[in-house]
């Protein structure tokens, strides 16, 4: 029995992990400055990811591209699981963060966070 409420409090205490980034990154209100539909459209569909992720972006890029995710963390999924849309979207917000701040890392976390089948399998709309 104790292993069983240990185990749910591991699982529940990774997944406050998980979407602390999204909630902590940006204080500048409850409000998204972008719509999911102009963050698609814009990063995911233009050139903005690849830049950054490439490596060819400029501080600027990563700015602006962190500030996209930073909102579509903050917007409602257009479909599924709340908890599912945090946890995909804080992981954007987190390689975001990283491609601010100059990680070395920050391409190979962008590219993995990305992942347009894991996202659009559980939130695009039909």
């Amino acid at each position: 029995m104790r292993a069983k409420i240990f185990g749910g409090l591991v699982c529940l205490v990774a997944v406050a992990l998980i979407g602390l980034p999204a909630i902590a990154a940006d204080d500048d209100g409850d409000k998204p400055k972008f719509k999911t539909k102009q963050v698609m459209k814009e990063a995911f569909k233009g050139p903005l990811l690849k830049k950054v992720a490439g490596g060819d972006g400029s501080a600027e890029d990563a700015k602006k591209l962190h500030a996209m995710l930073v909102a579509l963390s903050k917007n409602e999924p257009p479909r599924g699981e709340e908890e599912s849309w945090k946890e995909l979207t804080g992981a954007l917000v987190k390689a975001g963060k990283a491609a601010v701040e100059g990680d070395a890392d920050a391409s190979a976390m962008l590219k993995k966070a990305s992942n347009c089948k894991a996202c659009h399998s559980k939130h695009k709309p039909s």
